[in-house]
């Protein structure tokens, strides 16, 4: 089986309760068991990990990148500013899927309207709901 990483950023913990209206009814702990079904159809091992503090997600991508997993990554807030995440994301070797419940691009908040993640990524999935983890753990499957 191939170990994928699925790493949210901040605030992704609160899905279910933030914003039900953007990101929808599907809890962090759902969704993270979603991911490793979905894996382990793919005949994928799927970790899921949450953090809303940036150094602990950067040193998630680095241990990504010295081991060569592939990694899903919803860096949330995070995408459209953090120097450092464009950073560690560009030392990955391994297959990145940039993942996002609703689709900056098409948000209000111009800020939202730039990624960081996407110069580094293999794809970019997004405003699909939770189901857009799906699609980056098949876009990853299909690249073994």
């Amino acid at each position: 089986m191939t170990r994928i990483l699925v790493l949210n950023g901040p605030n992704l913990g609160r899905l279910g309760r933030r914003q039900p209206e953007i990101y929808g009814s599907t809890t962090h702990a759902e969704l993270a068991h979603l991911c490793v079904e979905w894996g382990r159809g793919l005949d994928l091992e799927v970790e899921v990990r949450q953090t809303n503090h940036e150094g602990e997600l950067l040193d998630w991508l680095n241990g990504a990148a010295d081991d060569e997993v592939p990694v899903v990554l919803n860096a949330g807030a995070w995408t459209h500013y953090s120097l450092a995440l464009y950073d560690a994301c560009a030392q990955l070797t391994a297959p990145l899927v940039e993942v996002h419940i609703s689709d900056p691009k098409q948000r209000p908040e111009t800020f939202r309207h730039t990624s960081l993640v996407e110069p580094h990524a293999l794809e970019t999935v997004a405003g699909e709901g939770v189901d857009g983890y799906r699609r980056a753990l098949e876009i990853l499957a299909h690249r073994r």
